[in-house]
């Protein structure tokens, strides 16, 4: 059953990845790093700072560098454990992948899906009650982790396992924030 999903796996790294082109793969190395984000990330502290309060805020900001710390080392645990290979080093479909970056670490789970779906789940449960809209930052994930297979770096489990972590770390951390919040009204 393993190798099965494994398989399906790797047939859907192949589709995904083949969708890309070189003219676009300067755009997705830079979707690929958190620091081009900066300008959405901004807007959204604003958002956030506007409804809840500089204090509330300073809280939320504390709260998500420990979500980060906590979401990277579970991710760099499983990473060590499981040893699996990145795409762009696996023998058996390297040569039919495009490699856009190439990476030595291992894969299993992504780091980059498992801090943005937990930031992303976090912030949303904050926001949710504020703007109508705010079901958008959703955005910022998925386009942020499928560039991880358009590089190569990734397989779809990786993502969907980083996702699922995080989602969990992140309403955790939100109940955790909530129950302080309140406790410190």
């Amino acid at each position: 059953m393993l190798e099965k999903i494994i398989h399906l796996d790797k047939e859907f790294l192949v589709f995904l990845n083949g969708l890309g082109s070189e003219r676009f793969d300067g755009l997705w190395l830079i979707i690929t790093k958190q620091v081009y984000w900066t300008p959405i990330f901004l807007l959204f502290f604003y958002l956030l700072q506007k409804k809840v309060g500089w204090k509330n805020f300073g809280y939320y900001v504390l709260f998500t560098a420990v979500l980060i710390l906590l979401c990277d080392q579970t991710a760099n645990l499983f990473k060590n454990g499981f040893q699996r290979l990145r795409p762009c080093n696996d023998e058996e479909i390297k040569g039919i992948i495009r490699i856009v970056k190439s990476s030595s670490s291992f894969s299993f789970f992504s780091g980059h899906a498992t801090n943005s779906m937990a930031t992303t789940v976090f912030t949303f449960m904050i926001l949710k009650k504020y703007y109508k809209h705010v079901y958008l930052l959703f955005l910022f994930p998925l386009i942020f982790a499928y560039s991880r297979i358009y590089l190569g770096l990734h397989f779809p489990t990786d993502i969907l396992t980083g996702y699922a972590f995080g989602a969990t770390f992140g309403f955790i951390c939100y109940k955790i924030y909530q129950k302080y919040i309140f406790k410190n009204a």
